[in-house]
């Protein structure tokens, strides 16, 4: 029998009402519908200074970052829901990210994203759905020793109306490529862990 493969679901996005929390709660109830133990926080909930080697230096890693890191390691995989800002990534995920990756005494480089696995998701107002904040968060993640599956999902011009009730999505078709993304990453995971 296959282990059951743990997964950290975040959005990039500290806003109540983001939709990039909505999507990526359907994209972690499919991984968990898949087999997956899938673990979904809210980046608020880690507040963080902004990064800053001085800081660093003179007070250490902070403890959200440290909680976050812990996190990180203690799942086979992530799902990021990423919101668009001015055609990139948050300030909020970027900085998460960063801080993360600091290592602590008695680890080595990069210890927490090394050989994780990971989908990502969007969704914005814009048209575009945020493909060109996915473009920038799959190369930072591949630059830091991540595995970016190649399933994906934007979902464009999207707002409050684009959920029904319970939080799905009305349209059928993204509700389906969300899903995919969540049930694809089970999947692989499974994989490599037999």
């Amino acid at each position: 029998m296959t282990d059951t493969v743990k997964i950290l679901a975040f959005a990039g996005s500290t806003r109540a009402g983001s939709l990039n929390k909505k999507i990526v709660k359907i994209t972690a109830h499919a991984a968990s519908a898949a087999g997956a133990d899938v673990t979904v926080i809210d980046l608020r909930d880690y507040p963080l200074p902004i990064y800053d080697g001085d800081d660093e230096v003179a007070n250490g890693v902070p403890l959200n970052a440290l909680k976050l890191k812990q996190l990180f390691k203690e799942n086979d995989g992530l799902i990021i829901a990423t919101p668009e800002y001015n055609t990139s990534i948050s300030g909020v995920l970027k900085n998460a990210i960063d801080w993360v990756s600091r290592p602590i005494e008695g680890e080595a480089s990069l210890e927490c994203f090394t050989g994780k696995t990971v989908g990502i998701v969007s969704a914005s107002p814009s048209p575009f759905g945020g493909m060109r904040a996915q473009a920038h968060l799959r190369q930072i993640l591949s630059g830091i020793n991540m595995l970016v599956i190649p399933e994906h999902c934007s979902v464009g011009s999207a707002n409050d109306d684009s959920f029904d009730e319970e939080g799905n999505l009305k349209d059928e078709m993204g509700q389906g490529r969300l899903q995919r993304v969540g049930s694809s990453l089970v999947a692989l995971l499974q994989r490599m862990v037999d």
